[in-house]
């Protein structure tokens, strides 16, 4: 039996949005992983970034999702997070990995507080540059795919809700499968 539905995708994609009206709708809970990382660091996301660097902000990312272990759960993850591919296989062993997308130019132009937002970009890396290196972890790692792009919250919520239905266990203690 698989217990969670792990969302994966770009930042502003919509993981954490999307991911409080799922669970709600599924009756899980909601986590968000960036704010374990924030909880665990005492720092928002671009203060970590800021101050002690991208490898080090990668490395508490991806102890975070090693160490997540509740069930039940719509997992938002950070964008960053496919990167630990360990941790992913492991997650995916407690859920779906629902992956989702938007284009290049949707996440452009959401993508307009970098300077606050908690992005691990290189020096020099656009945020094109960091679409086309990323998009093919997504779609490696993911179960499903829906789209988000000119999609209200509620679209995309009923989009995966129908896509999970045939694993869903509705049985008292049930999770999904």
């Amino acid at each position: 039996m698989i217990d969670n539905v792990i969302l994966v995708g770009m930042p502003s994609s919509g993981k954490s949005t999307v991911g409080r009206e799922l669970a709600r709708v599924l009756g899980l809970r909601f986590v968000d992983l960036d704010r374990l990382i924030e909880a665990r660091e005492g720092m928002l996301l671009q203060e970590i970034i800021d101050t002690k660097g991208n490898h080090y902000f990668l490395s508490v990312e991806k102890s975070v999702c090693e160490t997540f272990g509740e069930t039940g759960c719509v997992v938002a993850t950070g964008g960053s997070a496919i990167f630990a591919e360990e941790a992913i296989e492991r997650m995916r062993r407690q859920g779906k990995i629902v992956y989702i997308r938007i284009s290049e130019e949707t996440c452009e132009q959401r993508l307009t507080n970098l300077d606050s937002r908690g992005v691990t970009l290189e020096p020099g890396q656009t945020i094109a540059d960091l679409y086309r290196y990323r998009i093919p972890y997504y779609e490696k790692h993911a179960d499903l795919t829906v789209d988000s792009d000119d999609r209200t919250v509620e679209e995309v919520v009923e989009e995966v809700s129908c896509l999970l239905a045939p694993s869903l266990d509705k049985s008292p203690g049930g999770g999904v499968e």
